[in-house]
């Protein structure tokens, strides 16, 4: 027997309410009175910091949660909304910012078993003239019988969005949408669901930090701080300053401090030759040749993820063994051994700092002096490791980063991420740098912490360090780069001066369109 899959919205856009929602943990207060309206066929962006209370107040509208006070309308229906179940029942559906999908099967497989009934002998034949139907009705075009591992990130982003609309959710929650795709797959998807939102067939509610995005497709915004409501109205009304002032508060954000030029006789510090190594499958490899990067120059690298960025950063850092090729570092061979790091001024901030540069169980003190412990005030090697001398190092580290912690005892794992991150930049920024080498830094971090350390990589540019910094953040590459460079397929394909640097260039090439 054929279960058909539930019919595709038509004119069925679901307007979504929330009065008073208010949802405690304990004594902690993640949502404090939040009435937010998003009408039926708008297209609504929720802004604010990590922390601010987004996924909490998308956890209770979706039925993850229960909160505590506070009501939730559907089309002007008071609903109850006890489990997710509740609200797929009420055409309420999500697409989370990391893929759900099962990659060895297809994408009309991937459908066909994301509905609640599944027959237990499936009718290819008939499912497949059923999903050709639905896919007319469509305004995506998709690679179904593909399996979804072949599938460029933008299709897979797509798919999730088609699984949403085949289980019949008219209310979309877009949970940072954008986060694996190019800007040219970011703009495509999000233009074709905001033409649906137009036509009435959907209602979307975006998490995002991007304000281009918002700008570009966002009918209206609500953003949130601490758990309360701080600010909403009309994009066309409130320009991005607005926006920030809200999520951020009366808190003085910093401002990168003015660049002076790359000077035309600075010294290459990092030059990396014929460089071969094996990727993560052992099955292809990566290629850098010819990269230089000079002092007091940042080279922003671009790319995809799983393109080669990882290994690249790996041989740098001495974790991965290379084939061929040289990196040398003001003139001198570098194997990433802590003695040269030491004597030629590295200094590494690799993403997941807790996981990559950090000893999660070791105190906030002792992961801050990792550097140092071992060394007196001259730099010279000592017979006796100094505990208070750690302390002493690591309080004023604290206190010039601003690094929140409970204690110095404390366990660096105990820290929020982006305590994490100050901690690790307060070690690696400490002291002399002649090259610092940067992955992701504010990958996951709220508003006010990216803009302090995106100043504090500027900073170290500026004091003359090179620094190569490798992100899958194309804004955030365009505001701090002296140069971007394109990695694509394990090799740098491309290089452009940020002067007449073009997003939608640097976008092809991270497809591969070269």
């Amino acid at each position: 027997m054929i279960i058909p899959p539930p019919p595709p919205p038509t004119d069925k856009a679901v307007g979504v309410e929330t009065y008073g929602m208010t949802m405690r943990f304990g004594g902690f207060t993640a949502l404090d009175d939040v009435s937010i309206k998003v009408p039926a066929g708008s297209f609504h962006a929720l802004l604010g910091e990590n922390g601010a209370g987004k996924s909490t107040l998308v956890k209770c509208m979706m039925g993850f949660y229960h909160p505590t006070s506070g009501q939730i309308m559907v089309d002007g229906r008071e609903v109850n909304i006890a489990s997710p179940k509740d609200a797929s029942a009420l055409g309420l559906g999500m697409v989370y910012q990391h893929f759900t999908l099962v990659p060895s099967l297809t994408g009309a497989e991937n459908l066909v078993i994301s509905r609640q009934h599944v027959p237990g002998i499936i009718d290819w034949g008939a499912e497949k003239k059923a999903l050709a139907t639905f896919m007319e009705r469509m305004p995506f075009k998709l690679p179904l019988d593909a399996p979804v591992a072949t599938m460029a990130a933008g299709e897979k982003q797509k798919l999730e969005i088609i699984k949403q609309l085949y289980l019949g959710r008219h209310f979309l929650v877009l949970d940072e949408p954008t986060s694996v795709l190019t800007p040219g797959e970011a703009q495509e998807v999000l233009g074709l669901v905001r033409a649906m939102t137009r036509s009435g067939d959907l209602t979307v509610l975006m998490i995002s930090h991007k304000f281009h995005e918002v700008t570009a497709f966002a009918d209206d915004f609500t953003v949130l701080r601490k758990g309360k409501q701080t600010g909403a109205g009309k994009v066309s009304e409130n320009d991005r300053k607005a926006m920030a002032a809200m999520m951020i508060g009366d808190q003085p954000i910093a401002t990168l401090d003015s660049r002076s030029p790359v000077q035309s006789d600075a010294k290459p510090i990092l030059v990396v030759k014929s460089l071969k190594a094996p990727d993560r499958t052992g099955l292809k490899s990566i290629d850098i040749d010819g990269l230089a990067v000079k002092s007091g120059e940042i080279v922003g690298i671009a790319g995809i993820s799983g393109n080669g960025q990882k290994e690249f950063l790996e041989v740098l850092a001495g974790q991965r063994q290379r084939d061929r090729g040289e990196v040398v570092v003001k003139d001198l061979p570098y194997n990433a051994t802590r003695t040269e790091a030491r004597t030629l001024n590295v200094r590494f901030i690799p993403e997941e700092p807790l996981r990559n540069a950090c000893a999660p169980r070791m105190t906030v003190a002792e992961n801050m002096a990792f550097r140092t412990f071992d060394l007196d005030a001259k730099g010279k090697p000592v017979a006796w490791i100094s505990s208070g001398a750690i302390r002493s190092f690591a309080a004023r580290l604290v206190e010039q980063f601003k690094v929140k912690t409970a204690s110095l005892a404390s366990p660096i794992a105990a820290l929020s991420g982006g305590n994490v991150q100050r901690a690790v930049l307060a070690r690696e920024l400490t002291g002399e740098v002649d090259l610092l080498i940067v992955s992701n830094p504010c990958f996951g971090l709220d508003f006010s912490a990216v803009a302090e350390i995106r100043a504090r990589i500027m900073k170290a540019r500026n004091s003359g360090a090179a620094v190569l910094l490798m992100s899958e953040d194309l804004d955030e590459l365009l505001e701090l780069s002296d140069r971007i460079l394109v990695m694509s397929d394990g090799a740098l394909v491309y290089e452009t001066p940020i002067a007449t640097a073009s997003v939608q260039t640097i976008g092809e090439h991270m497809a591969g369109h070269h």
